[in-house]
């Protein structure tokens, strides 16, 4: 099978990773890139090994043979160039958050679907072998039946523009919040009976930390965390009645660890050797449009917009509005 051409919109560090991860990939071809500066996108394809460079969005997607685009635009832009890439008959790959709001989020789902083009978000948390792991070890009984959770996500990067911006739709919620929620799902599911939550707010509005407590309709509770302040130790710990089980790193589950009642190690899992971990959500994606799909099934579209409105109401709640942006 021939490998699929792979473009990348935007520059920025989150693109970087990306055409580092495709570079390593024998299914893709590291094929173009897109900048508002052609000297920027040149630089970039040179240090990437990319084939083409172009100094402009539209440019890039009218170029025939691309075939997958990843959005790696901030929060604020996503919807815009989502719609731009769907518009020019692309599938697409955005990166987390998938838009600023749910609204926005069903009017682009709607167009893919209408148009027969793969949109999928690449929160990669969701389609890590880790993560794959975690649920089987759950099926199998290996901590018993699940009544808790807790997880936490947290970054010292409150001076990064993105983080504090509400016009760039900042806030560590659709930042790293979005990875604890996320976690919270793949677990519990979505029977959500209630939500409470806090947050700080950074002087610019947008939420600085938080805290969510989901109690879900089974019976089962989560406790969320994330913070754009300091370094927390990302761990999530699922707790049952024969056991718990700790991993390291929400983010990018690296190892399981499993205990019994009495505290005891009873057997660990170490995430196999990969490239970022990005290599996954690209390989989904591949996946699907091979089969003619237009979501991936680690992340159906379903999925996508129920988290977003689980963010809708949190802000709501919260009163973080990206009134720069229209909402």
């Amino acid at each position: 099978m021939d490998q699929i051409k792979f473009g990348i919109l935007g520059a920025g560090g989150i693109a970087q990773k990306m055409a580092s991860t495709i570079a390593e990939m024998p299914e893709v071809m590291s094929y173009a890139v897109a900048a508002r500066d052609l000297t920027r996108a040149q630089e970039f394809a040179d240090k990437f090994g990319i084939a083409k460079a172009y100094g402009s969005y539209e440019e890039m997607l009218a170029d025939p043979d691309l075939k997958l685009v990843y959005v790696a635009t901030p929060h604020s832009h996503h919807y815009e160039h989502i719609k731009l890439c769907l518009e020019a008959g692309k599938n697409v790959l955005c990166e987390k958050a998938f838009t600023i709001n749910a609204k926005l989020a069903e009017e682009v789902i709607a167009l893919a679907e209408s148009k027969g083009l793969l949109m999928a978000e690449a929160i990669w948390t969701r389609y890590l072998p880790l993560s794959k792991k975690i649920d089987e070890l759950i099926a199998a009984g290996a901590i018993g039946k699940i009544n808790s959770l807790t997880a936490n996500l947290g970054y010292s990067i409150s001076n990064v523009e993105r983080i504090w911006n509400p016009a760039l739709a900042g806030g560590a919620l659709l930042d790293l919040g979005v990875y604890t929620l996320n976690f919270a799902s793949m677990v519990l599911g979505k029977n959500i009976k209630s939500i409470s939550s806090s947050s700080t707010l950074f002087e610019s509005g947008a939420d600085a930390q938080n805290s969510i407590t989901i109690i879900f309709e089974e019976g089962p509770i989560a406790m969320l965390f994330s913070n754009a302040l300091s370094e927390t130790n990302r761990e999530g710990i699922i707790y049952g009645d024969k056991g718990y089980m700790v991993i390291e790193n929400i983010n990018n589950p690296e190892k399981i660890r499993l205990y019994d009642l009495d505290y005891k190690l009873i057997e660990e899992y170490e995430a196999p050797a990969q490239i970022t971990g990005f290599e996954y959500e690209v390989l989904a994606c591949i996946k699907a449009i091979n089969e003619g799909k237009t979501e991936c099934e680690d992340m159906p579209h379903a999925e996508i917009i129920r988290i977003m409105k689980l963010m809708d109401g949190l802000r709501a709640e919260w009163g973080v509005r990206y009134t720069e942006l229209g909402e």
